[in-house]
């Protein structure tokens, strides 16, 4: 989608189940409550062939960004893990990403879950803005949000105990951190990993 800009890859391991990992994040209710890249999302109708499409808000000072999204996952795949695959977009001005698709994926790991993510959008603010300012933030964020599951999913402590100012608290050693999250993809063709749904996943 971006030729020039590396897409965005965060990977954590979670000591919980994998049921537990999955009820987190699909359930979309759930889901806006650890992932700070969205402040709700709301079902909207069910796709033909699987999968949901959805709306999704950001809420900043002053102003809320809305979009769209479709998703649809896997619970069985041969390997024993789990897919999710993503599309969304927006035509909100004040919105720094414009269309995208990602997707997650649950790897079994012993007593753990390896879930890590990999997506990529269309600047909404030009390239260079892009990699300088929101491409770094969008990911840091990303890698804070999952850090913040990873908390839930093993202790039970809600996310709502971290809120995102909680970042600036560097003497709350248990708060979410980004950096316990690996951001260094294996390889650099981060959306060739994609499952094949999400080629199949019509747009929102």
């Amino acid at each position: 989608m971006t030729a020039d800009l590396p897409p965005v890859f965060v990977s954590i391991r979670i000591r919980a189940s994998l049921e537990r990992v999955w009820e987190l994040t699909q359930d979309p209710a759930e889901h806006a409550r650890w992932d700070a890249r969205f402040s709700s999302i709301a079902p909207i109708e069910e796709l033909p062939g699987g999968g949901i499409r959805f709306a999704y808000e950001r809420r900043i000072p002053g102003h809320t960004i809305a979009g769209l999204g479709t998703t649809i996952g896997e619970r069985s795949r041969a390997d024993g893990t789990r897919t999710s695959a993503l599309r969304f977009d927006t035509r909100d001005r004040l919105s720094p990403l414009g269309p995208g698709r990602g997707y997650w994926r649950y790897r079994p790991d012993g007593d753990h879950v390896v879930f890590s993510t990999g997506y990529d959008y269309e600047p909404a603010w030009g390239r260079a803005l892009d990699r300088l300012l929101v491409r770094p933030l969008i990911g840091w964020l990303t890698a804070w949000s999952f850090d913040r599951l990873r908390i839930w999913a093993e202790t039970d402590v809600p996310p709502e105990r971290w809120p995102l100012g909680s970042a600036l608290a560097p003497w709350r050693r248990e708060r979410p951190r980004a950096a316990r999250t690996t951001r260094r993809p294996p390889h650099r063709r981060v959306m060739e990993d994609a499952p094949e749904t999400l080629r199949q996943l019509v747009r929102p």
